[in-house]
C-alpha cells in the first residue's frame, strides 16, 4: 500500500509530465509561426501564409489545454505539498506572480489578434502580435524555469525560524544552473516542435497532399531540426559539468558509480541494484565517463556511496538519462539525413516520411525523460539543502490523494488522445480542404489555374 508520500509524488509527476507535453510545443512552435508570417510579408508567397494558417489552428489548441493543465499545478501546492509554501513561499510566490504579470498576460493579450485578428487588423499589427506571443511564451519559460532551477541550486535567501526569505533577487533568478537550464530547455521545445512540425507534415504529404504547404514545413523544421540537436548536445554537455559541480549526488545517479572512482567507464547499459549497491550486466566504455565529465582520462568522479541517504533513487534517473540521449541522437539522425534529400532532392523517399511520422512525439519523450532526470535526480531534497519532500508533504490520508490521483489520470488520458486524434484530423482535413495555391496540382491531377504563373517556393525557402 502507497502512502501519501509516494502517491502525492506520483500525482505530481502526473500533472507536470501531461503539462510540460503542451508547453514544450507552444514554446518553438509560436517562433515557427513568427518565421513563416514574416517570410510572408517579406515574399508575398501565398504558401507561407497557408502554412501559417494551418499551424496557428495547432498551436491554439496546444496553448489552450496547456493553459488548462497548468492551473492544476498551482492547486496542489496547497493541497499535497503544503510545506512548500510555507517555507520558500516568499521566493516561490514573487516567481510565479513575475510569471503570470509579464508572461502570461502578454500572451493572453495579443493571443486574440493573433488567432482572429488577421483580416481585422494591419497586416504589421498581426505580425507584431504573433511576435509579442512567442516572446510571452519564452518569457513563461523563463520564469518557471528560474525557480525550478533556483530550488535544485538555490542561493539569494537566508532561513529564519525554517522560513525562507530573499536577500537577492538577482541571485535568486540567475542562479548556478539557471542559465543551462534554461537553454537546455529552449532548444528541447525547439526539437520537440521541429519533429512534430516534421511528423504531421510528412504525414499530409503520404496521406496524398500534394500541395507546397506541407512540403515547405517538413523542409523547414528538418533543417531547423538539424542545426538544434548537436547544439543541444553542446549544451548538455555544459549542463552537466554544472551539475557535477552543484550536484553531484544525480551525477553519480546517471552514470551509475557506487563507488568513487578515476577513470570512471560511461555505461551503454547496465541493471542498477540498491540493494547490493551493484549494477548487473554492465557494458561500458572505460574512462569516457571521467574523459566527458572531467575533461580529463583519470578524472575522479564521486560514488553514490558518498551521499548515503541523500541520493536519488538510482535506476529511474540512469534509464531516463539513456533515453533523453538516445532520442537526442536519433533525432540528429533524422534531421540531418531528412535535410539533405530536401535541400539536394527536394523530396523525401517514402519510407522516410513513415519514419518521420513514427516521431512525430518523440520530442515529448525525450523531454520527459530529460525532466525525470531533473526532478528525480534531486531527490530526496524538494529544495536542495533546504527542504526535503517528505517535509512538505500533505498530512491528508492517503485514500484522498489516491482518489484525486484517478481522476487525473483518467481526465489527462482522454485528453491526451483526443489531442493527438484531433491533430491528425486537422491534418487530414487539410489535405482535402485547404485552398491550392495558383497552379499547383490537386489531387485529381488538375491545375487550378494554369492562366497563371507558378511561384518559386523553393526560391522563396532558400532566400
Amino acid at each position: 500500500m502507497l502512502d501519501a508520500l509516494m502517491l502525492s509524488r506520483i500525482q505530481f509527476a502526473a500533472n507536470i509530465s501531461f503539462h510540460i507535453l503542451f508547453p514544450t510545443i507552444t514554446i518553438a512552435m509560436c517562433w515557427f509561426l513568427v518565421f513563416f508570417k514574416v517570410r510572408h510579408d517579406m515574399t508575398g508567397n501565398p504558401v507561407w501564409m497557408r502554412a501559417y494558417r494551418f499551424w496557428v489552428k495547432v498551436f491554439a489548441l496546444s496553448f489552450a489545454i496547456g493553459v488548462v493543465s497548468g492551473i492544476t499545478m498551482s492547486f496542489q501546492f496547497g493541497t499535497n505539498w503544503p510545506g512548500f509554501m510555507e517555507t520558500v513561499g516568499n521566493i516561490a510566490g514573487p516567481l510565479l506572480g513575475y510569471e503570470v504579470l509579464t508572461a502570461f498576460f502578454l500572451e493572453a493579450t495579443f493571443l486574440g489578434i493573433m488567432l482572429f485578428g488577421i483580416k481585422r487588423v494591419p497586416n504589421k499589427v498581426h505580425t507584431l502580435a504573433t511576435i509579442l506571443v512567442a516572446i510571452g511564451t519564452s518569457l513563461s519559460a523563463f520564469w518557471i524555469l528560474a525557480l525550478d532551477s533556483w530550488m535544485q541550486t538555490p542561493t539569494g535567501f537566508e532561513m529564519r525560524d525554517g522560513v525562507a526569505y530573499p536577500t537577492d533577487w538577482f541571485a535568486i533568478v540567475f542562479n548556478p544552473s539557471f542559465p543551462y537550464r534554461l537553454t537546455h530547455m529552449l532548444l528541447a521545445s525547439g526539437l520537440t516542435a521541429s519533429f512534430f512540425i516534421a511528423g504531421i507534415s510528412a504525414y499530409r504529404i503520404l496521406k496524398g497532399d500534394v500541395k507546397k504547404a506541407p512540403r515547405l514545413t517538413l523542409k523547414v523544421s528538418l533543417i531547423v531540426a538539424a542545426i538544434l540537436a548537436p547544439t543541444q548536445a553542446l549544451v548538455g554537455d555544459f549542463h552537466g559539468l554544472n551539475t557535477l559541480e552543484h550536484q553531484p549526488a544525480k551525477i553519480a545517479a546517471i552514470e551509475g558509480i557506487w563507488e568513487t572512482e578515476k577513470g570512471a567507464p560511461l555505461l551503454l547499459f547496465a541493471l542498477p541494484d540498491e540493494e547490493t549497491k551493484t549494477n548487473k550486466f554492465a557494458i561500458g566504455i572505460p574512462k569516457l565517463a571521467s574523459l566527458i565529465l572531467t575533461h580529463e582520462l583519470d578524472g575522479e568522479l564521486k560514488g553514490l556511496n558518498e551521499f548515503e541517504n541523500e541520493h536519488p533513487p538510482v535506476a529511474p534517473v540512469f534509464w531516463s538519462f539513456r533515453v533523453m540521449v538516445g532520442l537526442g541522437l536519433l533525432m540528429l539522425a533524422l534531421s540531418w539525413f531528412g535535410s539533405y534529400h530536401m535541400v539536394r532532392k527536394g523530396k523525401m523517399p517514402n519510407w522516410m516520411l513513415k519514419v518521420l511520422v513514427g516521431t512525430t512525439f518523440s520530442g515529448w519523450v525525450a523531454t520527459l525523460a530529460g525532466w525525470y532526470v531533473t526532478e528525480i535526480g534531486r531527490q530526496p531534497w524538494l529544495v536542495t539543502g533546504v527542504l526535503r519532500t517528505e517535509d512538505a508533504v500533505t498530512s491528508l490520508p492517503a485514500s484522498n490523494v489516491a482518489f484525486s490521483l484517478a481522476l487525473y489520470l483518467i481526465v489527462y488520458g482522454f485528453l491526451l488522445v483526443a489531442y493527438i486524434h484531433t491533430v491528425f484530423l486537422m491534418a487530414r482535413k487539410a489535405v482535402k480542404e485547404e485552398e491550392f495555391e495558383t497552379n499547383e496540382p490537386k489531387p485529381d491531377g488538375n491545375l487550378t489555374n494554369v492562366n497563371q504563373p507558378q511561384d518559386n517556393v523553393e526560391g522563396s525557402a532558400k532566400a
